[in-house]
């Protein structure tokens, strides 16, 4: 008998007909010999005989065939390819790799079990009868059970179902699972820690102190009056509040601050947490870095790139005041009398980060944002109209690009009129594939950025911004 790749025994029907006579002339074989000896007067003993002797033969048979039947040869160790010594698409539901196979795999996973002796001990039993590593655990007690949050380490070839299964057949409840990396490792005090300096040394840090506090969340901070003068949005106690997948904190700098994640509900332990990150930002109150670089133009101008903040409001509008209509409807997509209200709000490190290119008088003369869209990243540039098309626009976007990486974003997006070639060009320039989606003459450009640093727009070429 043979076997197939899938594992199954393929029969060939040239060993079923031998069989096949072999029986018949067994059978023919043993009717002669039963009628030659049961006329004798010994028969019946000789019949005897000569069951028990085919049954200690039968027996010893199947002992020989179990000990030596289809086990290969010790000299066949290692022949296999290793892709064939486990079934078929296991490698792939796991999602595994050959490193995975040695170094294993880490698992951030969060179950829910009831509250009564017994529970954990019994989700730890099932996780170490599948050769799982517990390398972290956390436990919040809830009114309907406890929430437990590990840190796995697995085999290669255990994928999330596989491991969801496991915990769901041992109690576990709404279950939720993702792939770790090392950085996890670092135990909770010390990330916690970490972030609450991130967020000390720099305002705009908070929305990504908390994004990875808390994973994959949506963050957006409503101001206490809208840009129109308007009703703000409903205010929230001292405290917060807490619901299921959202919580709402008070913005140190007034109004919202909006936590959602889609699917994973918060902790107390998360909101405690993310309340205290709010409350170190709103009493250390707004602060940035206060570093500059200075840099010469490919025309032989120094400018010095800063970051600034609403202290540099005024210089700010008094950029706006000189550049044209075209310049400011390319950027801001509106009437061009709007657009000196979006400058405090754009300004503020509580919304992301702002770059100058001010010039050695101290005349800012570009301005470039990166914005926190609730989990996307905005990009936006103006220039003032004497200094486009000399790099000013390329040296801010290549930065706030690098800060983009840096910060662990995915991607930033850019929004403009289709017609602005300018930042088309720049986009370009950042050498990063590029997606572009066109509605009503609005061009979104998204960018998926690399780890590694990203270079400014070549000196030789500077793109003409806007």
């Amino acid at each position: 008998m043979t076997r197939a790749r899938h594992g199954r025994p393929v029969h060939h029907w040239r060993r079923d007909v031998v069989e096949l006579a072999a029986l018949f002339t067994a059978v023919a074989v043993a009717d002669a010999v039963a009628n030659l000896i049961g006329h004798g007067p010994d028969g019946p003993a000789l019949l005897m005989i000569s069951a028990i002797v085919l049954a200690a033969t039968a027996g010893f048979h199947v002992w020989w065939a179990r000990r030596h039947g289809h086990a290969p040869p010790v000299s066949d160790t290692g022949a296999r390819p290793a892709a064939e010594t486990r079934p078929a698409g296991q490698s792939e539901r796991s999602g595994g790799s050959a490193a995975d196979e040695v170094a294993g795999v880490l698992w951030r996973m969060r179950t829910t079990v009831k509250d009564e002796p017994g529970s954990l001990a019994a989700l730890c039993t099932a996780l170490a009868e599948h050769h799982v590593d517990i390398l972290s655990l956390q436990t919040h007690p809830l009114a309907d059970g406890t929430v437990d949050e590990f840190l796995l380490r697995a085999p290669g070839a255990l994928g999330a179902a596989e491991l969801t299964r496991a915990v769901a057949l041992a109690g576990g409840m709404s279950t939720w699972i993702e792939r770790a990396d090392a950085h996890d490792l670092v135990d909770a005090p010390t990330r916690v820690l970490a972030l609450a300096t991130r967020t000390a040394l720099d305002t705009s840090e908070l929305p990504l102190a908390l994004r990875q506090l808390l994973g994959r969340c949506a963050i957006r901070s409503l101001p206490g009056t809208s840009a129109g003068g308007g009703r703000g949005p409903e205010p929230v106690p001292a405290e917060g509040v807490l619901e299921d997948t959202v919580m709402r904190l008070p913005a140190p700098e007034g109004g919202v601050l909006t936590v959602e994640r889609p699917y994973l509900p918060f902790t107390p332990t998360e909101f405690a947490r993310a309340r205290a990150l709010v409350e170190l930002d709103g009493r250390l109150g707004p602060r940035i870095p206060r570093s500059q670089d200075v840099l010469t133009l490919p025309e032989g101008d120094d400018i010095t790139v800063r970051r600034v903040d609403t202290g540099d409001l005024a210089a700010a509008r008094e950029m706006h005041e000189r550049c044209s209509s075209r310049t400011l409807g390319l950027r801001y997509h509106g009437p061009v009398g709007d657009a000196d209200r979006y400058l405090n709000h754009l300004l503020s490190p509580r919304y992301g980060r702002t770059l100058a290119a001010q010039t050695a008088s101290g005349r800012i003369v570009g301005l470039g944002h990166l914005l926190w869209d609730g989990d996307e990243t905005e990009v936006a540039l103006l220039v003032e109209d004497e200094w486009q098309r000399r790099g000013v626009g390329g040296e801010l976007l290549g930065r706030l690009v690098t800060m983009a990486a840096e910060a662990g974003c995915a991607s930033v997006y850019a929004v403009t009129k289709a017609s602005n070639t300018g930042m088309v060009a720049a986009m370009r320039g950042l050498g990063l594939p590029l997606d572009y989606q066109v509605e009503e003459g609005t061009l979104v450009i998204t960018a998926r950025l690399d780890p590694a640093p990203v270079p400014t727009a070549p000196r030789s070429q500077p793109p003409h911004l806007t």
